[in-house]
């Protein structure tokens, strides 16, 4: 009876929540891939209706053949998965690679960041660019040491000649983790880190929000089943002290976009965390807010008793479309494109 009246629940809140979102496309990336487990999606907008996403796939998370793959959606439909990045790094040795993110300058530079090595606490960072949207790319560049540039979710470009990237780290004992930010110029060069205060919580995954005042705002991924915050009013340079949302968070990834209107909108598993690591992401929600304090549940995506639905990515393309991507019980990336009502 308690389950019947949970599901109830849950249909009656997905029917009024619909009311705000128009669902253009709905799919998956794939139907059939020559990998068999998959996570860790990421968009871009190349323009002209055409939409790129990248994820790790392999025989499952952390083998050494897990390779970067992309796909281009045009008109609707995506192309065949393609193996873009490895972790090779001679005829011997060779490690799997891990959370791929997008970026495009505005300087039509193309960039895929993303990670390489035995797990999350050892890992390196390269990326490749390309100049013509991604139908060719450069040798792969490692990061000078000690940065790591984005870990999950996208960069955001300050001005014509500063990108901003969203970072954290994780210890050998997996103890303690943290966050910081990272700068470049538009070519990759130039690197500076940012320290962040992480005293009061185990956050890891940022995504970066902007607002019309100027401020930034961090919200990350914690240990502590909340969604965490922070806020910069100087542009980035420095940071308040974390502090809890109202959001809950299973330990799980989300990422967010700050939409031409001014607005935030956030996708996130609304639930805490389980006994097993999966446990809480078997539901997935859209959120939005205007001052980024208070958040209202607008949409969901995926709503189960069990499984897992998770590590989102949202981008806003230049014709005001809300494209998204999650993985889908790590065997497809699902895709979502999507318009605001209100």
């Amino acid at each position: 009876m308690l389950r019947y009246i949970f599901i109830l629940l849950c249909l009656s809140t997905t029917s009024s929540e619909a009311q705000s979102v128009k669902i253009i496309q709905s799919t998956y990336l794939f139907e059939k891939a020559p990998f068999a487990a998959c996570h860790a999606s990421t968009l871009v907008d190349l323009g002209k209706g055409k939409i790129m996403a990248a994820w790790f796939g392999g025989k499952q998370e952390g083998n050494k053949g897990v390779t970067i793959w992309t796909a281009v959606k045009n008109r609707n439909k995506w192309t065949a998965p393609k193996a873009v990045a490895d972790g090779i790094v001679n005829d011997t040795t060779r490690f799997a690679c891990w959370n791929p993110v997008l970026f495009k300058s505005s300087n039509g530079t193309l960039t895929l960041h993303y990670k390489i090595g035995p797990n999350p606490r050892e890992w390196w960072a390269a990326y490749k660019t390309s100049a013509d949207d991604g139908r060719t790319w450069s040798e792969a560049v490692k990061l000078p040491d000690g940065f790591l540039g984005p870990i999950k979710n996208k960069p955001v470009q300050l001005d014509r000649n500063t990108i901003l990237y969203p970072s954290s780290t994780e210890s050998l004992d997996e103890k303690v983790w943290s966050i910081h930010l990272e700068k470049s110029d538009n070519r990759n060069n130039n690197w500076k880190k940012i320290k962040i205060n992480c005293d009061t919580f185990g956050v890891i995954q940022p995504s970066i929000l902007s607002y019309s005042n100027g401020k930034l705002q961090l919200l990350c991924r914690s240990r502590q089943n909340v969604i965490v915050e922070s806020w910069s009013a100087d542009g980035g340079k420095n940071w308040s002290k974390l502090t809890a949302t109202g959001l809950p968070n299973p330990n799980s990834g989300s990422d967010a976009v700050t939409l031409k209107d001014g607005r935030q909108l956030l996708i996130y598993n609304p639930l805490t965390a389980g006994k097993n690591w999966w446990e809480g992401r078997s539901i997935l929600k859209l959120a939005i807010s205007k001052d980024g304090k208070t958040w209202k549940d607008i949409y969901t995506l995926e709503n189960h008793l069990k499984g897992e639905y998770s590590y989102p990515a949202i981008i806003q393309d230049k014709n005001g479309h809300v494209h998204l991507s999650y993985t889908a019980e790590r065997k497809k990336i699902k895709y979502v494109m999507l318009d605001l009502i209100n």
